[in-house]
């Protein structure tokens, strides 16, 4: 990995796009300290300090603004819009026949669908902007601090306004930071904006667990954890990169005096098909009764139960369902990411076929047979890498940011891998002879 880098920065052009993509990295780190208009900042910092950050999609949506949701700076909303409206409309492509037909034009149905996602990414902005200040302003933010209703001092219409449409703008700003680093960067600007949010919080975490440690100082515990990420980073590589390579064989073709086709290629299915995209649905889902209750203040025995099992992430109920959300949704998204219809109706149109299964309704049969095996495995593991901070937090007293789990490593590690796979392969198009002589 660290030669990749050293020979990208030995390439004039690939120099030019790495130091690119790092200062738009330090722009959007700039800018997720910059304190909205109409914020305290002194009372944002004194709630910072005594408020401990809880579970569920809050966590996962500070975690993802890289620390700056709870600091209500201009990139609050951070990458989570664009990665919820991207989301919506993958699965709105599987039901709306329009956006299905987009996505089989090729480019050009890309770039439509992928205009559709910015107007949406500015629509959910706007709505996470108002729930954020909404909250801010009602002293829900962070709970149990004294200070936390004095967070907006002026709450008229216009300072809220003036609030949303900053939080908007930066999320705006974020999409488009990432959309230039995919164009003039070592590309996949998206997944590397996420990257940065996700490592910034990194040494904070650690750090923290090395304060809060008895042990030598707390040196036991921070290498202890440190041996963990190691391992945990270890096995998540090993099981992204896992896949089930189904062989394909092509039948020649005579079209004039050219024979075409004959060749031997094969479907590669990963362990984990589905990604991060079941973690993210699953802490979505199990938040919303926290949120009815927050929001009613209902002190009734239902309210009492939901805050009792569902809200503390080390609770028994919460992490069973936790699990079992996990597995369903990795399921379901890969019921609605892959068709093996599809797929064996592609093979059959260019005369390719599995060999000992038969073209057409046998080969959709044996390739989702496949993938209900694989998925069951890549299910269970996805659970597990969830359930590692809550282990870390009754083994360590840590968070539920704890680094070197959860969403944070799945994310991390993969797209870590995807952008240095990207660098090689841009390497190798520069050092390759022999092509056009």
């Amino acid at each position: 990995m660290l030669t990749a880098f050293a020979r990208a920065f030995k390439t004039p052009d690939l120099r030019k796009k790495l130091l690119f993509t790092l200062g738009i990295i330090v722009i959007y780190r700039l800018g997720a300290h910059i304190p909205v208009p109409g914020i305290s900042y002194t009372n944002v910092q004194i709630c910072m300090k005594e408020a401990k950050t809880e579970g569920g999609l809050l966590s996962l949506v500070n975690m993802f603004s890289g620390g700056a949701l709870l600091q209500i700076t201009i990139f609050a909303l951070g990458i989570m819009p664009y990665i919820t409206a991207s989301i919506i409309l993958q699965l709105l492509t599987v039901v709306i026949p329009r956006l299905e037909a987009l996505k089989k034009e090729g480019q050009s149905g890309q770039t439509k669908i992928t205009q559709y996602t910015r107007y949406l990414t500015v629509a959910l902005a706007i709505l996470q902007g108002t729930g954020l200040v909404a909250t801010a302003r009602s002293g829900t933010l962070f709970s149990g601090c004294a200070v936390a209703g004095e967070i907006v001092p002026d709450q008229s219409i216009f300072t809220t306004a003036v609030m949303v449409v900053t939080m908007t703008a930066g999320t705006a700003v974020v999409m488009w930071l990432g959309e230039l680093v995919t164009d003039r960067g070592i590309g996949n600007g998206m997944s590397i904006m996420m990257f940065i949010s996700i490592a910034a919080g990194f040494p904070g975490a650690l750090w923290a667990i090395k304060e809060g440690g008895k042990l030598a100082d707390g040196w036991i515990e921070f290498g202890t954890v440190v041996l963990v990420g190691l391992f945990m980073v270890g096995l998540v590589v090993f099981v992204e990169q896992a896949q089930r390579r189904i062989p394909v064989q092509y039948a020649k073709r005579m079209i004039g005096r050219r024979s075409y086709g004959g060749t031997s290629t094969y479907i590669p299915l990963k362990v984990n098909q589905a990604g991060v995209i079941p973690v993210i649905f699953a802490s979505s889902l199990l938040y919303i009764p926290a949120l009815i209750v927050q929001f009613s203040g209902s002190q009734s025995g239902w309210a009492r139960w939901v805050n009792r099992n569902l809200v503390p992430p080390d609770a028994g109920v919460h992490i069973a369902l936790y699990f079992l959300l996990i597995v369903f949704f990795a399921f379901f998204y890969v019921a609605i990411s892959f068709n093996p219809e599809e797929v064996a109706d592609n093979m059959k149109k260019y005369g390719g076929f599995i060999p000992g299964i038969r073209a057409g309704r046998p080969t959709a049969e044996y390739l989702s047979y496949v993938l209900n095996r694989i998925t069951w495995p890549g299910s269970l593991y996805l659970g597990l890498i969830a359930l590692v901070p809550t282990m870390a937090l009754a083994g360590f007293g840590a968070n539920q940011n704890f680094p070197f789990g959860g969403t944070s490593i799945l994310i991390i590690v993969g797209v870590g891998l995807e952008t240095v796979k990207q660098i090689e392969s841009q390497l190798q198009q520069r050092n390759y002879e022999g092509f056009l002589r």
